[in-house]
């Protein structure tokens, strides 16, 4: 499988998961998730895919110890608008949270349903709320680090189909650019509070 350097490169998240150690998945319940983990889950990696993975990476570290499934999470808009579901499904995979189909848990414990929240009344894009109630609000804007301006003409041709080999290529190296300015400098696109 061959893809991009700096999705190794990324730092990866750490969080802890009870259930995993109780049922010898991951010693001690450490976890750890990479951007290269996040992009195989979401099939892709774009601005979306990375700015989940920092709001997460970043906002994760304000907790003592960030507990997978111990955390509840809002986000702004509703799960159909946008590109709230692609965030929401990076984040269900790191945090465990689910609205609805998540892991019901085990004789009482460890339900990960009813922890994420859509439409909710934040002023930032996604709010962390953990068992003790500290909050941790974190906004991504990816717009201080623009695009190459050959991108979006170039992207046009690929979906129409009338790019050339050698311009499909440069689409590609100039998306996959951007994702990698965007993880290498998150305190350009992220916001904690």
């Amino acid at each position: 499988m061959r893809y991009p350097k700096f999705f190794d490169e990324a730092e990866k998240i750490r969080i802890t998961d009870e259930l995993s150690d109780m049922l010898g998945a991951f010693e001690g319940g450490e976890i750890e998730f990479s951007y290269l983990d996040v992009v195989k889950s979401a099939g892709h990696s774009c601005p979306t895919v990375a700015g989940a993975f920092l709001m997460l990476k970043e906002g994760l570290k304000r907790f003592d110890t960030p507990k997978r499934g111990e955390i509840n999470v809002y986000l702004k808009d509703d799960i159909s608008e946008g590109t709230t579901g692609v965030v929401s499904n990076v984040v269900a995979q790191i945090t465990g949270a689910t609205s609805k189909s998540g892991f019901h848990g085990l004789s009482g414990k460890y339900d990960r349903r009813g922890l994420m929240h859509f439409n909710a009344d934040i002023d930032s894009s996604m709010r962390l709320v953990d068992r003790s109630g500290k909050v941790v609000d974190i906004d991504y804007d990816p717009n201080g680090l623009a695009p190459n301006p050959k991108m979006s003409p170039l992207m046009q041709k690929t979906l129409s189909g009338t790019a050339t080999d050698e311009e499909r290529e440069e689409f590609k190296d100039l998306w996959q650019e951007r994702v990698e300015r965007i993880l290498k400098f998150p305190e350009v696109v992220i916001t904690l509070r």
